[in-house]
């Protein structure tokens, strides 16, 4: 086992990853920029090194700094998180090279399934369903041939995107020109290159995900799925475990593709299938995550397994310590990803934070690096905190993270708290028929709310809104709404280690004076 590991990384993640590495013992070494200087993740690790300036080119992206940093801290290991330089095969490779384990799959596996259309290639020889596509980047003088190939709707990709990112759709020729410019531009700003593909659109469709984990002895399980469908510009907002709308045929189905692609890669350590499932059940491979997703909490909430823990001990050398067989599903789990932008337009705030509250109890989870006299600003990904509840059954977990958006408070910036209490209290949430492009009505709702009672993210005060009543009544619709699709996913009490890391996974979080 490692004696020391540098995380690279900031925020919540590199919180996440340091109470882990503390429960086993492990020193942390932690990276920070000038606008870090004072982050909660400088002072819960054991050491913090100075890696740059504000901008994540300048610090966190920097990897002569990062190897530097490694090297002088003597950490034997790296652990990425996600964003960042965590799906770079070049900084894989480079720490390899020096003598660093990089805790994630092979540099070699990163590249494969980092090209898009690559992955969909290896995808389709292991045996998983693709959705119709280009089978090379497009080239402007081909765009108008190739769309008309394919049909509409259609998906303009980014051909090394992520995270929601360089994503756009369309239904007509007439969108087709600018919304290529649109998407080269922003490709070549996120990522470096400007080349797109073109998939079938498939509307109204759930984003299902499966979480794998193999280490490098031969042996590769799943932890089930995660459904993502909750999203606003194709970035996941609301996710959840199981995911209830799977019959348990189709979960079987999904899972075994995994398993299936994960196995014909090579795969190691923790990775995500992701799928886009038609209302008929028709499934397709749309990418794979070769890293620790934001929302894996769900998942260890509902299996008891450390997937950090499970990472770092693969990346020592050590055999998974459980069989496929040892993995089940107990109970319910929902993630709220809280955001500083406004809930209705959705546009992005910034600011000191003032004030900060977070919720705390029985089957809460809060994962978060805020503090008062935290910055909000614009250099890093804007994730908050992730708020994650467990219940024994649906209802239950949707009930608890009600409570707990109610009791999480933020003052100094605008956060989306009341949009995500919205969609929780939806029919189409609490009957669970809600897809990727459920977004609008939900905005909607939250337009004729805030026109009707003014509320908005910052509004709250020791947890509580203006009308306790409209709260209640909210709360009270959902759960009676819930009660048609809840308890069918319960499963057999789990052993005493699975119930054990169900505690861990909801310990309260390590804080500092707020």
């Amino acid at each position: 086992m490692f004696n020391k590991i540098l995380i690279a990384n900031r925020g919540e993640i590199a919180c996440r990853i340091i109470r882990t590495c503390s429960k086993l013992g492990i020193s942390t070494v932690a990276v920070y920029s000038e606008a870090d200087r004072n982050a909660l993740h400088v002072q819960l690790a054991d050491e913090a090194w100075l890696v740059g300036d504000s901008p994540p080119q300048q610090s966190y992206l920097d990897m002569d700094k990062i190897l530097a940093a490694i090297q002088d801290s003597g950490a034997q290991a790296v652990h990425p998180g996600y964003g960042f330089l965590s799906e770079n095969a070049v900084f894989a490779r480079r720490c390899q090279e020096i003598g660093v384990r990089f805790i994630g799959p092979s540099p070699a596996v990163m590249e494969k399934m980092g090209d898009k259309l690559r992955a969909r290639k290896l995808a389709k020889k292991a045996g998983l369903p693709v959705l119709p596509g280009t089978g090379h980047a497009v080239e402007d003088d081909e765009a108008e041939d190739q769309a008309w190939k394919l049909g509409f709707p259609l998906m303009v990709k980014a051909l090394e995107g992520g995270g929601g990112i360089g994503i756009h759709g369309i239904d007509s020729m007439k969108e087709l020109t600018p919304i290529i410019q649109r998407t080269r531009q922003v490709a070549t700003s996120a990522f470096g290159s400007p080349s797109l593909f073109f998939e079938r659109y498939l509307k109204d469709a759930s984003h299902i995900e499966v979480q794998i984990i193999g280490d490098e002895h031969g042996r590769l399980i799943h932890l089930f799925e995660r459904d993502c469908s909750v999203q606003r510009r194709h970035q996941k907002l609301v996710e959840e475990s199981p995911a209830v709308k799977l019959t348990p045929k189709l979960r079987r189905k999904l899972c075994k593709l995994a398993l299936k692609l994960g196995k014909h890669i090579g795969y190691t350590n923790a990775g995500t299938v992701e799928f886009l499932v038609a209302a008929d059940g028709q499934a397709y491979f749309t990418e794979m995550n070769t890293r620790l997703q934001v929302e894996h909490g769900v998942t260890e909430m509902v299996t008891g397994v450390d997937l950090v823990e499970m990472q770092i001990r693969i990346a020592a050398g050590e055999a998974l310590p459980v069989k496929q067989e040892d993995i089940q599903v107990k109970g319910h789990a929902i993630q709220a990803r809280v955001y500083p932008e406004d809930p209705v337009t959705l546009m992005p705030q910034t600011g000191e934070i003032t004030d900060y509250h977070q919720p705390a109890g029985d089957h809460i989870r809060v994962d978060s690096a805020l503090c008062a006299g935290y910055e909000v600003g614009l250099h890093y990904e804007p994730l908050l905190a992730k708020v994650m509840a467990w219940g024994e059954t649906r209802e239950d977990a949707a009930k608890n993270l009600l409570r707990a958006l109610l009791c999480f408070r933020i003052e100094g910036v605008t956060c989306n708290t009341s949009l995500l209490r919205d969609i929780l209290a939806s029919a189409e949430f609490a009957e669970a028929t809600y897809h990727t492009g459920s977004m609008t009505s939900w905005l909607e709702a939250g337009t004729v709310r805030a026109l009707h009672s003014g509320a908005n993210g910052n509004t709250m005060k020791n947890g509580k809104e203006h009308s306790d009543r409209d709260t209640a009544a909210a709360i009270a619709v959902a759960m009676a709404l819930a009660s048609k699709s809840a308890g069918a996913f319960a499963t057999p009490a789990a052993n005493q280690w699975r119930a054990y890391g169900r505690r861990e996974q909801l310990q309260p979080r390590p804080q500092v004076s707020r």
